[in-house]
C-alpha cells in the first residue's frame, strides 16, 4: 500500500467509524460536476421505515431499477452503475418508487436481502443495517 493509500484508508476510517464531526459540504459542488445530470435518491426500509442511504440516480439508474426490481444508483465518485449489492450480497428488493412534487428526487422503499444496507461495517464486521449510524451531540459523534 503506498503513502497516498494509506493515508486515504486512515481518512476514511476517520470519517466512517471515527467521532469527530468531518461533514462533506463540497459534496453537492462534486455531485454537480459528475458526468451524468442525476437526482437524489431516499432508500427507505418499506417495514421500519428507517431511511437507509441517500444515493443519486441518472435515467440509466431509474431504469435498471424499475427494470430488475433492485436498488441501483449511479455512483457520482466512479461514475458507473452501482447495483446496490451486487458485489456484497446486501441488495435491496425495491417494494415501491416514489417521486416528489417537482420531481427531482426519489425515494426507494425497500425490502432488505441482506443483513444491511451500509458499506461501512461495525466494530464486529457485520454489515450495518443502514448508514445513518451515529447522532451528532454537541461537538462529536455518538452511536445511536
Amino acid at each position: 500500500m503506498n503513502r497516498k493509500d494509506c493515508s486515504e484508508s486512515v481518512k476514511h476510517s476517520v470519517l466512517e467509524n471515527g467521532d469527530r464531526i468531518l461533514m462533506d459540504f463540497e459534496k453537492l459542488r462534486k455531485v454537480a460536476e459528475c458526468q451524468d445530470p442525476v437526482v437524489p435518491v431516499i432508500v427507505q426500509d418499506v417495514v421500519s421505515k428507517e431511511v437507509l442511504i441517500l444515493a443519486y440516480a441518472n435515467e440509466k439508474a431509474l431504469r435498471y431499477t424499475l427494470d430488475s426490481g433492485l436498488a441501483t444508483f449511479w455512483s457520482t465518485s466512479r461514475n458507473e452503475l452501482w447495483v446496490k449489492g451486487k458485489t456484497s450480497g446486501d441488495e435491496l428488493n425495491i417494494v415501491e418508487v416514489r417521486v416528489n412534487c417537482e420531481q427531482n428526487s426519489l425515494l426507494y422503499l425497500v425490502r432488505m436481502a441482506g443483513k444491511g444496507s451500509c458499506h461501512v461495517k461495525d466494530a464486529q464486521g457485520q454489515t450495518r443495517f443502514g448508514c445513518y449510524y451515529r447522532r451528532i451531540v454537541k461537538d462529536h459523534l455518538e452511536p445511536v
